[in-house]
């Protein structure tokens, strides 16, 4: 059927180009087939704005049926223009076969089809492929650049990324402010602060630095590589500061632990915005003021302004880590009373919450009544939830579902597994978990792992193993594995081994409690009282803290924190529980609701 094509439209097509243009991309798909039997067809501009529409919201369905349009109105290889916002949006949609399959009917391709394609790889996180690409192209330009460097950051390849980035700068074929974005975040990641200083450097004499974003986000960038210094002083330097700068500058100061500065800089902010908010909560709960968090919450709340994921994430977690059970229970009520609709990373502290505040039930719950599973997450906090309450069978069983459903663990996984191993005894599994990490998923252990490791073969006092995994180990020991080796040898009994470990510790990390202590144990197990109170006056010269306990409890919807210090050879044999501290109440102090 030959289409017709006129100049003044006929009022069923105006009726589908003005839905169009006002965002109806749903209705206007429907007229589609109403056209085509009354012979009339779309013009090239308003088929692009209905793809582009599909692309954003990403609606494949209604995509593919305005594909199939072109094709039924005699455009089976459509023109360049159409073709590349086809393959935009079949990768914004996730069918990277099918935007290849319109890249590959393309009888003319221009290099925007290609960098679209590129892009539509690295987005999906297609990294092989989008590297395969990359090196067929038959020219690039400073886009397709950045494409590759972004792509290498998404997938964690920092110093591919930073490759990239260089070859680009030697080529001289252009850049622009996204050429510097993806690798500052390869710079924070890496926690380089050099890196970030000599970008910092090129923005300047390249003449971006008066983009808020960049200058933003070399602020973040200072704060994050630990020199909140600089951060300030850029900060004092720029004119037009935005709330990303100012938000960046709290998050600096929340790093760093004063949450003082970084609530007197929260206050001067003019235009608060649900992020700052965010990072303000952040801040307060993961430097141990889980109280502070909620309040700034409730006050957030007081002032109309909406709670986003990022907040309701943080406050979960200063709810787990100060086991209010009825605090984690409002802010679920609230999530389900506004209609919200926790993410992957919510829900999993939804259930880390109530796993730390003793409802494992609960917890469970949550997790089986989730439809979307398909995040890794999710998987990793209920075996962590089975693994804090010594289940150790039941986290591998999350652990073998995890798998029949196809998903991939990540070196999380084998953390919380080998954890749950160590803390239930389970040997045997736990070394065979450990090889299977590397054997079978390719996943390169770390430093946390090996500490499981050693704990591990601890239990079954296999110390020439300890050794050896020591020696072969891809990355150099830190203190954590040492004070690791040397608790075994502390609880195992092989005192002589552990206080060579131990002298080599406090030699590495002088002013590291927990190594002098423990030597000091060790020389008291082995009878050598001198040696021990040496140590322990050596410690008490070098001013190393030995830290705070705290205890908390929830009574009459009062949390009760017990900040007493942990007193190791008290005089006179005194000690005082938790009990007797409730009995009076002498070092108890309240932090009401």
């Amino acid at each position: 059927m030959k289409q017709r094509r006129i100049g003044r439209y006929p009022c069923v097509v105006q009726n589908s180009i003005d839905l169009i243009s006002r965002g109806r991309f749903h209705e206007a798909v429907d007229t589609l087939p109403l056209l085509f039997r009354k012979g009339f067809s779309l013009n090239t501009k308003a088929i692009a704005s209905l793809i582009r529409q599909c692309a954003t919201a990403k609606c494949i369905k209604e995509g593919k049926l305005v594909h199939l349009h072109l094709k039924l109105t005699a455009r089976k290889h459509p023109n360049t223009v159409l073709s590349n916002h086809l393959i935009n949006m079949y990768a914004k949609c996730g069918d990277h076969v099918k935007a290849r399959q319109v890249f590959d009917k393309m009888r003319s391709k221009n290099l925007y089809s290609w960098n679209i394609m590129l892009a539509g790889y690295a987005n999906l996180g297609m990294m092989k492929a989008a590297r395969k690409f990359f090196y067929r192209m038959p020219a690039r330009d400073f886009v397709s650049w950045n494409t590759m460097v972004m792509a290498c950051v998404q997938g964690g390849l920092f110093a591919e990324a930073l490759k990239f980035y260089m070859e680009l700068r030697r080529l001289h074929i252009g850049f622009n402010k996204y050429s510097f974005a993806g690798v500052l975040t390869a710079s924070v990641k890496l926690g380089d602060l050099w890196l970030a200083r000599q970008l910092h450097c090129q923005v300047l004499v390249l003449g971006f630095f008066s983009n808020l974003v960049l200058s933003s986000s070399i602020l973040d960038a200072y704060a994050k590589c630990g020199n909140i210094g600089d951060a300030r002083k850029l900060f004092d330097e720029v004119r037009d500061r935005d709330v990303l700068a100012w938000t960046a500058l709290v998050s600096g100061y929340a790093r760093g632990g004063d949450m003082k500065l970084a609530r007197e800089v929260f206050d001067a902010i003019p235009d608060k915005n649900s992020v700052s908010w965010a990072t303000l909560i952040t801040g307060y709960a993961h430097n141990g003021m889980g109280h502070c968090a909620l309040k700034v919450l409730s006050e957030m709340i007081w002032l109309n302004v909406k709670p986003d994921q990022f907040a309701f994430n943080s406050c979960l977690f200063a709810c787990a880590g100060l086991g209010s059970l009825e605090h984690g229970k409002q802010l679920h009520s609230y999530l389900i009373t506004s209609g919200i609709r926790p993410n992957a990373v919510v829900t999993s502290s939804l259930i880390d919450m109530y796993s730390k505040c003793g409802r494992l039930e609960a917890a469970t719950k949550i997790f089986l009544t989730m439809k979307n599973k398909q995040h890794t997450v999710l998987w990793n906090t209920m075996m962590s939830a089975f693994s804090f309450h010594g289940r150790c069978k039941e986290a591998i069983k999350i652990f073998i579902r995890m798998g029949r459903l196809g998903l991939k663990p990540d070196g999380v996984t084998f953390f919380v597994l080998l954890n749950a191993c160590k803390h239930s005894g389970f040997v045997r599994g736990g070394l065979y978990l450990f090889k299977s990490m590397t054997l079978d998923y390719c996943i390169v252990p770390d430093q946390e792992h090996y500490a499981c490791l050693i704990d591990i073969l601890g239990q079954s006092k296999d110390f020439e193993e300890m050794v050896n995994q020591l020696k072969n180990m891809r990355c150099k020991p830190d203190e954590y594995i040492w004070n690791s080796f040397l608790d075994v040898c502390r609880i195992h009994g092989n005192l002589e081994l552990g206080r060579l470990v131990a002298r080599y510790l406090v030699e590495l990390e002088p002013r590291l409690p927990a190594a002098c202590l423990l030597l000091s144990g060790i020389y008291a197990a082995l009878g050598r009282w001198e040696s021990a109170q040496e140590i322990r006056r050596l410690t008490n010269v070098k001013h190393v803290e030995e830290g705070r306990d705290l205890t908390w409890l929830e009574i009459d919807r009062m949390l009760n924190l017990d900040t007493g210090c942990n007193k190791l050879h008290s005089p006179e044999g005194e000690t005082t529980s938790v009990w007797e501290r409730l009995a009076d109440g002498s070092s108890l102090f309240s932090v009401a609701r």
